[in-house]
C-alpha cells in the first residue's frame, strides 16, 4: 500500500517539477550609461595614463571591452545614431542643428530603442541629457514612460551658487532648470545635477523592478563648464586657471566614476544585478581642450571631439551581462553606435522596426564571447564628410585611403597610385562598402559650415535680428 501511494504521489509531483523547470526566464533588464565628452583615453582600463577609473574598469573586468567602436563625432548626431540604429544620411541628423529635425510623426517617422522595447514588455527611462534632440520632441513623445531630462550640456550647479570657467577662457552660469515628466523644476542652490540624475535613477529603478526595463542613463559628466564637484578640495587663491581646470576635470571623472559605482551597489541592494545588462560608452571623443593630456603610454589620441580622426569617433565600450559575458573578454572588432538598438532588440526578444533600413548589427554573439563579427566595417559621419573603418584602414567620402596600423595615434595617408597588395585590397573592398551604403546619395548638410556643429553665435545674432524685424 506504501508503495502505491508513492508511487501515486510522485505522479502528481512530477508534472508540476516539469512545468516548473520550463517556466520562461525573466527577461534580461537593460541598463545603458552614456558619458558625455568622455572619450577612448580617459579609463584606466583603457591604459590611461592619467585618469583612475576603477568602477568603470571593473564592468571591463567582468565583461567584454571593444578596442575599435565608433559613433559620430559630436553629441546630437551620436545620440540620434544611438536611439534610431540608423545612419546620418537616412535620418538627416548630420549636424548638431539638423538633429531638431527628426521626424517623429507619420509614414517617415523614426523609431527610438523605448518605443521597440515596449513592444516586448519593458518600462523605459530617459534620465539625463537630451540635448540637442529637444527640439524634435520631448523623451515621452519618443516613447519613454518615464523622463527626468536637462536641454542644455555640462549642467551642474545653478548658476548663482557657482561660475566656472569654460575651454576657451570665458565665464557662464548654467541654465537653471530641469524637466521631470513633463514638469519644469528650478535647480536649487546648491543642489548639484549628476546627483539629482542618481538620486531619480535609483527610484525608479527601486519603483519598477518588478518589471522588465530599460534605463537610458546619459551622464552630465564630464562636458564642459568644467566645475569643482562635491568633491572637490578648496584651491588656494590665486591657482592657474589652466591647473584649476586640470585639477577640476579629473575631479569630474572621479566623481563620474563613483556614481557608477554608487549605482551598481544600488542594483546589488535590489537584487537586480545578476539580471542586468550594463553597457557603458561615451559620446563621442575627448574635448579640445583636455585632448592633449587624455594620453595612452604617453601618446595623444590623433584628433578630439568633432573631428573625423579616431580621437573624433572612437569611444570607449564595455558591456557586462552576468552569467553571460566572460569576464576581461577583449574585442578588436570594429562596432559602431548604430549597433545599439539591434543589440537590445534581441536581448529583449521584440521586432525590429519594418519598412526602413536598419544600419546597426547585434553584438549579443559578441557579448557572449563569440570572435566573429557580423559586420567587417564600421561607418562613421559627421556633417558631409563621412568614413568606413576596418581594423587597419580607413576610406573617407574623398577616396582617400588611411593606413591605421597606428591607431589610434597616428593615421597614414597612402598614395592614391600606391601599389602595394594589401592597400589595393583595401580600397576595393572598402569603395565597395561605401558604394553599397551610398551615403552621398542621402540626405546631406545643406545649411552648415561643414563642422557639423550649431549655427555659431554670429549667426544665430543675425537670425535673431532678422526674425525681429520680420525678414
Amino acid at each position: 500500500m506504501q508503495t502505491l501511494l508513492t508511487t501515486a504521489l510522485l505522479a502528481f509531483l512530477l508534472p508540476c517539477v516539469g512545468q516548473a523547470a520550463t517556466a520562461p526566464a525573466a527577461k534580461t533588464n537593460i541598463i545603458y550609461i552614456l558619458a558625455d565628452d568622455l572619450g577612448f583615453a580617459e579609463l584606466g582600463v583603457n591604459g590611461a595614463d592619467h585618469f583612475k577609473t576603477p568602477n568603470i574598469d571593473s564592468l571591463a573586468q567582468g565583461g567584454v571591452r571593444f578596442t575599435h567602436f565608433y559613433t559620430a563625432p559630436l553629441c546630437g548626431p551620436s545620440r540620434s545614431l544611438i536611439l534610431t540604429g540608423r545612419y546620418a544620411f537616412r535620418t538627416g541628423a548630420v549636424s548638431q542643428d539638423a538633429c531638431k529635425s527628426l521626424v517623429r510623426s507619420g509614414d517617415q517617422a523614426e523609431q527610438m530603442i523605448p518605443t521597440v522595447l515596449k513592444k516586448a514588455g519593458y518600462v523605459t527611462a530617459l534620465i539625463g541629457k537630451w540635448g540637442q534632440l529637444s527640439p524634435s520632441g520631448s523623451p515621452a513623445e519618443w516613447g519613454f514612460d518615464h523622463d527626468f531630462h536637462f536641454k542644455a550640456s555640462g549642467i551642474y550647479w545653478n548658476s548663482k551658487t557657482v561660475k566656472g570657467m569654460n575651454a576657451d577662457g570665458s565665464v557662464r552660469g548654467d541654465p537653471d532648470t530641469y524637466i521631470i515628466n513633463g514638469k519644469t523644476l528650478p535647480l536649487r542652490d546648491g543642489e548639484y545635477m549628476p546627483d539629482l540624475l542618481h538620486k531619480d535613477a535609483v527610484a525608479w529603478l527601486e519603483a519598477n523592478k518588478a518589471k522588465p526595463f530599460f534605463l537610458y542613463y546619459s551622464m552630465s559628466h564630464v562636458h564642459g563648464e568644467i566645475l569643482p564637484t562635491p568633491d572637490s578640495a578648496p584651491v588656494p587663491a590665486g591657482t592657474d586657471p589652466e591647473v584649476l581646470l586640470a585639477r577640476h576635470y579629473n575631479d569630474n571623472i572621479v566623481y563620474m566614476d563613483k556614481l557608477i559605482g554608487k549605482l551598481l551597489a544600488e542594483l546589488d541592494r535590489l537584487k537586480l544585478r545578476e539580471n542586468t545588462l550594463i553597457v557603458f560608452m561615451g559620446d563621442n571623443g575627448t574635448a579640445k581642450h583636455h585632448a592633449p593630456v587624455a594620453t595612452i603610454g604617453g601618446r595623444r589620441l590623433d584628433g578630439e571631439k568633432g573631428t573625423m580622426q579616431e580621437g573624433g569617433g572612437l569611444v570607449p565600450f564595455i558591456a557586462n551581462w552576468p552569467g553571460v559575458t566572460p569576464a576581461g573578454k577583449v574585442n578588436p572588432n570594429v562596432a559602431d553606435a548604430s549597433d545599439l538598438l539591434a543589440t537590445f532588440a534581441e536581448v529583449a526578444g521584440a521586432p525590429l522596426p519594418t519598412g526602413r533600413v536598419i544600419d546597426g548589427r547585434s553584438l549579443v554573439s559578441q557579448f557572449k564571447g563569440e570572435t566573429k563579427s557580423p559586420r567587417t566595417w564600421a561607418y562613421c559621419q559627421l556633417s558631409n564628410n563621412y568614413f568606413v573603418r576596418e581594423e587597419g584602414w580607413k576610406l573617407d567620402q574623398s577616396g582617400a585611403l588611411y593606413d591605421m596600423k597606428d591607431a589610434p595615434f597616428t593615421e597614414k595617408l597612402v598614395p592614391a597610385d600606391s601599389k602595394d597588395e594589401a592597400a589595393v585590397a583595401a580600397r576595393k573592398r572598402l569603395a565597395a562598402a561605401l558604394a553599397e551604403l551610398n551615403p552621398a546619395g542621402g540626405i546631406k548638410d545643406a545649411v552648415g559650415d561643414g563642422s557639423g556643429r550649431s549655427a555659431s553665435k554670429e549667426d544665430k545674432k543675425v537670425k535673431k535680428a532678422k526674425k525681429a524685424k520680420g525678414e
